[in-house]
């Protein structure tokens, strides 16, 4: 059994999304990941009630449109009782960045770019 139905991939960057997607299917935690190149697809996605209820979300912060904050605040409205996990997977290595993630209580970490299997078994 995957310790996650799903996993979401939130990037506007499809190389680095394709890079993720290898990597995280080498460590078998899910039998499907998707991804999004627009946080605002993801939300709508996300929205839908019969969604799996075991969810990794990995989003970036620096995206066109929406950011990754933008996504979070969003979420929270939407959340109504979700158990996804969320990580904060971006290129900023600004201390504040990874303190605002803590504001958000259902964010379980934050990843500097390049994600790798280290990394993520460390959240995880």
């Amino acid at each position: 059994m995957y310790p996650f139905d799903l996993i979401v991939l939130i990037d506007d960057d499809p190389i680095n999304n394709l890079i993720n997607k290898r990597l995280i299917n080498k460590l078998n935690l899910s039998p499907k990941t998707i991804e999004f190149l627009e946080a605002e697809m993801a939300l709508q996605y996300l929205k839908d009630p019969k969604l799996e209820k075991r969810l990794l979300i990995l989003v970036d912060i620096n995206m066109p449109v929406m950011n990754g904050w933008d996504f979070l605040s969003q979420y929270l409205e939407l959340e109504n009782g979700r158990k996804d996990r969320i990580i904060m997977l971006s290129s900023s290595i600004d201390f504040q960045d990874r303190q605002r993630s803590k504001e958000f209580p259902f964010v379980s970490g934050f990843i500097e770019k390049p994600l790798t299997h280290e990394k993520l078994n460390s959240l995880l």
